[in-house]
C-alpha cells in the first residue's frame, strides 16, 4: 500500500470557518492519498466552535508574546513536532509561520514548502527582506492571493522572482454561498431592517484599516437628498465607539445600523440593495466576493487590492479615504433604475464566477503541489 504525503498546514492563530481558505486548501487535497495535519501556534477551539476538517489537529498554544522577538520556544517546539512526524511537504500563512519554516529549513529540509501571503507590506521592514534573501531554499514556493499581493512581492526586493511567486485567487465555494443566503426579505427580518429601506450594506471588523469612519461620513453627504436609503454594517471591533460617535453627532441615528459581528455573515447579504467596500488596506477581500455572489453591484476604493477587481467586474471603485468621492457614487448607484442595478449585479456576479471560483482555487494549490513534489523526488528528495 502507497504511503499518504504528510502535509502540514501552518497558521499562526486559530480561526476557523467555513468560508476559511486554509480549509478549502485542505478539501483540494484528497484523503485517499493526503495525509494533511493542521496546526496553530496560538488559540484553539472553545466549545461549540469549529474544529478543522484536516485529519489531525495540532494546537501549540503559545501565547501572543511568545510570538513575538528570537520565538525560540516556539522554534523548538514545531521543529520538534515537524522533526517526529517527517512532513513531506509544509503550507504556512502567512508571514510569521513562513519566517519560523524558513528558518527550521536548513535542518528539517521539507521537500515541498509553500508560503501564502495574504496581504500587502509584509516586507516593507529591511530586515525581513535581508532574512528572506537569505533563507529561501529551491525548496520554497510563494503564493500571491491576488494580482496586487503577487506584485508586491515581486517588487518588495526580497528576492521574489516570477519563478518561485504564483498568484492563485482567493476564492469562494459560490455554490455554498448561494444555498446559504436568505431571501431579501428574511435576511431583513432577521438583522431587524426595515423591508422597504433602500440599503448600502458592508461586512467587515470594525477597525480603522476597514474605512467606516468615511463611510460614514460619506453617507452623512447624501442622508437628506435620499430620506429612504440606510447604510447597515455587519462586524464588530474597537473602533465601534468612534464610529457610535459619529453617527450621534452627524444625525444619523435611525439611518445606520451597526449590527454587531454575525457568524457565516454572508448570509445576510442579500439584505442589501449595494455592497460597499471602503477599505484603506486589504489583500483581497473575500467580503467583496461575498457581496458579488449575490448579485449585487459594488463599490470600493482604488486601493490595489481592489481596483483591478472593480474594474474588471464593473463595479465603482473612489480614491480612497476620500469620503466625497465615496458620496458621489453611493449617488450614482441610487440613480439607477432597477434594471441597471440588476445588470451591474449580473455582470459583477459573472466575473466572479469567471476569477474566483473554489474548485478552481483547488486545483491550481493541488497542481502546484504536485508539481513541487514531482520536482522534489526528480532531485533525489523524499520518496
Amino acid at each position: 500500500m502507497t504511503r499518504k504525503i504528510k502535509v502540514l498546514q501552518l497558521q499562526n492563530r486559530y480561526n476557523v470557518n467555513a468560508s476559511d481558505l486554509a480549509e478549502q486548501v485542505i478539501q483540494a487535497l484528497p484523503a485517499e492519498r493526503y495525509e494533511v495535519t493542521t496546526a496553530f501556534v496560538r488559540g484553539r477551539p472553545g466549545p461549540g466552535e469549529p474544529e478543522s476538517r484536516a485529519a489531525r489537529s495540532i494546537y501549540f498554544e503559545f501565547s501572543q508574546q511568545a510570538t513575538k522577538g528570537l520565538r525560540l520556544r516556539v522554534l523548538w517546539a514545531l521543529y520538534q513536532h515537524c522533526r517526529a512526524e517527517g512532513y513531506d511537504a509544509v503550507i504556512a500563512h502567512r508571514f510569521k509561520p513562513i519566517n519560523m519554516l524558513l528558518i527550521l529549513g536548513r535542518w528539517l529540509r521539507i521537500p515541498a514548502c509553500i508560503g501564502v501571503l495574504h496581504g500587502l507590506g509584509e516586507y516593507d521592514r529591511a530586515y525581513r527582506r535581508w532574512e528572506m534573501r537569505c533563507l529561501r531554499s529551491s525548496a520554497w514556493r510563494f503564493v500571491g492571493v491576488s494580482r496586487a499581493v503577487r506584485e508586491d512581492l515581486l517588487n518588495c526586493g526580497a528576492g521574489f522572482s516570477e519563478g518561485n511567486v504564483r498568484q492563485i485567487n482567493n476564492a469562494i465555494d459560490i455554490r455554498r454561498a448561494e444555498a446559504l443566503q436568505h431571501p431579501r426579505a428574511q435576511a431583513r427580518e432577521l438583522l431587524g431592517l426595515p423591508a422597504d429601506a433602500w440599503v448600502f450594506g458592508t461586512i467587515g471588523r470594525l477597525v480603522p484599516v476597514k474605512g467606516h469612519i468615511h463611510l460614514l461620513q460619506a453617507f452623512s453627504q447624501i442622508k437628506d437628498e435620499y430620506p429612504g436609503a440606510m447604510l447597515a454594517i455587519i462586524g464588530e471591533g474597537r473602533s465601534r465607539t468612534e464610529l457610535e460617535a459619529v453617527i450621534q453627532n452627524s444625525g444619523l441615528q435611525g439611518r445606520v445600523w451597526l449590527l454587531g459581528a454575525k457568524e457565516d455573515a454572508l448570509q445576510y447579504v442579500r439584505a442589501f440593495d449595494a455592497f460597499v467596500m471602503p477599505s484603506l488596506s486589504e489583500g483581497l477581500p473575500l467580503a467583496l466576493l461575498e457581496g458579488m455572489s449575490a448579485h449585487l453591484p459594488v463599490i470600493g476604493s482604488d486601493i490595489d487590492s481592489l481596483r483591478p477587481i472593480l474594474e474588471d467586474c464593473g463595479g465603482r471603485t473612489f480614491p480612497v479615504a476620500q469620503a466625497p468621492a465615496l458620496a458621489e457614487q453611493l449617488r450614482a448607484v441610487l440613480r439607477l433604475s432597477p434594471e441597471a442595478r440588476a445588470a451591474e449585479g449580473e455582470q459583477a456576479y459573472a466575473y466572479l464566477c469567471r476569477a474566483h471560483a473554489i474548485e478552481d482555487f483547488r486545483r491550481q494549490y493541488r497542481e502546484l503541489l504536485e508539481q513541487m513534489l514531482a520536482g522534489a523526488k526528480g532531485e533525489g528528495g523524499h520518496e
